[in-house]
């Protein structure tokens, strides 16, 4: 009777009732019961705390005290928020806290900080993420200790119903994918889940049901269940089950506390590109208002290069948007297209489930894009044509070890561009004199004189996307309140250019800014959705 008992259905959800109806770019974070918890997308790289019923109405803010608070999780009990107090740099770690639900004082828990966290389910213990490490803590932040080393940075941790194990997912930055693994709560078996399933689309950010029967995680856009726990009576199928399909996306799956219901956010993403009038102060359709991103111009300023959003296919046109051609294609996800000066090649760099991010070449005129510098260790980002044509400049990863690196295009030899170490994102002057770069956390601007091989400071607060004027005289770039401004090579002096306090950006990394060729800002703006669901949960 053993070996004929049957199999176990697989679980399945049903009854989709969308909760939220602004659209707005959000996250899901957790649920105390009755309530839902979210981040929301607030102006430039802000993004305030929000509540709404689990059966839902309008999301009402949390209040805090600092609007660069983030939530991680939620407290057992459902009486405070984990959060993180973002200081608004690439680097993602940040003082963590206790924040009360209902209002009232934060409470800094120790000296802790990092990028992500969880209280375990007793509410005694704390685990945390920092950098490629995850921590223990009791749950004040005292005590803390190291539980595991991972070769990527760990995010969204969850606790088992039991307390007894931890899953996490992480991001490999040479393999661009990220994976699911697990930990016991005292250090021990650290592994990965499913390592031999969809690893080159990767999985990450699961969570268990109340009971713990399954785990739910999400994986190409999609929300997916695998059965934890065997049962007498029935064979369990432990490969996972697909539970949404179609060409909304779903992610950040919450299971409900009752073991009724799964919430989670679907969307899709689409932009319109717009371009900034100063003498007006208003946006209009740019190109027709495609839905692109990282566009760049030739050096005579006839043709342009730009990103599908959100697809990442490069392609190149003339302006009027005669002579469409497309550059690259999946699985190359195509970022930041330079032109040469010459205007017959373009570079980029594409990220690659399971492979480095590289810098490619492509010809103008089509053909198979080539790897610009295929023995050089290490991800490449940001590549970027001297004005005479001869190299490319490119920097590592933002937030993580990095330099300036040069290669000569005739013999492909790499160098490394002096007192560079710690710094990314390079952009070289239309007159070749000067190059701009940021230090790892993203909170300044350098600048490098190419003849004295020195480097200056040039703006000491958060920047990002820097873009070099056509006359090389200033250098544009994002403030954290989503603003535009620009800084003077000479003078060192910064202007606002355009206020961005009601414009919602969006693209491959939440914002994008670029310059049309009479350095009027460009922007994608934000057309897509995303909204909160609530699905019934079916699970034998």
């Amino acid at each position: 009777a053993y070996v004929l008992r049957p199999t176990l259905p697989p679980p399945g959800v049903s009854g989709y009732v969308q909760l939220t109806h602004d659209g707005a770019p959000k996250g899901l974070v957790g649920t105390d019961g009755s309530r839902l918890y979210l981040q929301e997308r607030g102006t430039g790289f802000t993004f305030p705390m929000a509540q709404i019923s689990v059966s839902g109405g309008t999301a009402a803010p949390v209040p805090s005290p600092s609007p660069n608070m983030g939530p991680l999780s939620v407290s057992p009990d459902g009486s405070k928020l984990l959060v993180e107090d973002m200081p608004g740099t690439t680097a993602a770690n940040g003082p963590l806290w206790a924040l009360p639900v209902l209002g009232g004082s934060p409470l800094r828990l120790a000296d802790l900080v990092g990028q992500a966290g969880a209280w375990s389910p007793d509410g005694s213990k704390l685990v945390y993420a920092k950098d490629n490490d995850l921590y223990l803590a009791n749950a004040d932040g005292t005590n803390s200790r190291k539980l595991a080393s991972l070769p990527g940075r760990p995010y969204d941790p969850a606790w088992s119903p039991g307390g007894s194990e931890i899953r996490f997912s992480a991001n490999d930055p040479k393999a661009q994918a990220d994976s699911l693994w697990q930990v016991s709560s005292d250090g021990a078996n650290l592994h990965q889940i499913l390592p031999d399933w969809h690893t080159s689309e990767g999985k990450c950010c699961g969570r268990w049901t109340s009971e713990g029967n399954y785990f739910v995680f999400q994986s190409q856009g999609q929300l997916w269940a695998v059965r934890e726990r065997g049962s007498v009576l029935h064979k369990v199928d432990r490969a996972p089950v697909q539970l949404t399909s179609g060409t909304t996306f779903y992610f950040d799956a919450v299971p409900g506390k009752d073991g009724k219901k799964l919430y989670a956010v679907a969307g899709f993403g689409r932009g319109e590109l717009e371009r900034y009038d100063r003498k007006t102060q208003t946006f209009a359709p740019f190109l027709g208002g495609i839905s692109a991103q990282d566009v760049a111009f030739s050096r005579d300023g006839q043709w342009v290069a730009y990103v599908s959003f959100p697809e990442g296919n490069l392609w190149r046109s003339k302006l009027d948007g005669s002579d469409k051609l497309q550059l690259s294609s999946s699985p190359l996800y195509a970022v930041l297209p330079s032109w040469s000066p010459d205007g017959k090649q373009i570079a980029f760099y594409a990220s690659r489930q399971g492979r480095p991010v590289r810098i490619y070449l492509v010809s103008a005129g089509g053909g198979t894009p080539q790897e610009l510098a295929p023995s050089e260790p290490g991800p490449q980002y940001d590549p970027v044509w001297s004005a005479d044509g001869n190299s490319v400049a490119f920097g590592g990863p933002p937030g993580g070890p990095t330099a300036i690196h040069v290669v000569d295009i005739q013999s492909r030899k790499v160098s490394l561009l002096p007192g560079s170490k710690g710094l990314y994102s390079p952009r070289w002057s239309p007159d070749g004199k000067y190059i701009v770069a940021m230090p790892a956390n993203g909170q300044s601007l350098t600048l490098y004189n190419v003849n004295t091989q020195k480097w200056s400071p040039l703006d000491n607060q958060f920047a990002a996307f820097p873009h070099w004027s056509h006359d090389s005289q200033y250098v544009y770039f994002l403030r954290p309140n989503g603003g535009v401004e620009r800084v003077g090579i000479r003078d060192r002096r910064v202007e606002e250019v355009a206020n961005l306090k009601d414009f919602r950006m969006t693209g491959i990394y939440g914002v994008w800014m670029g310059l049309a060729p009479d350095d009027s800002p460009l922007l994608l703006k934000d057309t897509g959705t995303q909204d909160i669901v609530s699905m019934d949960w079916r699970a034998p």
